[in-house]
């Protein structure tokens, strides 16, 4: 099994969020992204825009109640 592809939330507006991933890691546009919440629900989130700097920009398809920095985020190919 590969190695999970995880990034960190840097950035929380609303239902949209920036998250850092590794250099030459970043996920395609429109590829699903897991962030696991503290209430245990996992929240998905869609990626809409590649940023630079290893960042991409995704929209959040449920709440983002809770979210904070620094939460790890799970492309999921």
């Amino acid at each position: 099994m590969a190695d999970k592809n995880i990034g960190k939330i840097t950035q929380v507006i609303g239902a949209v969020l920036d998250l850092k991933f590794s250099e030459g890691k970043l996920p395609e546009i429109n590829e699903a992204v897991s962030i696991d919440m503290k209430s245990g629900k996992k929240l998905i989130v869609e990626v809409a825009q590649h940023l630079g700097d290893d960042t991409v920009r995704c929209i959040a398809m449920d709440s983002t109640d809770g979210l904070v920095r620094g939460m790890d985020a799970v492309a999921l190919g």
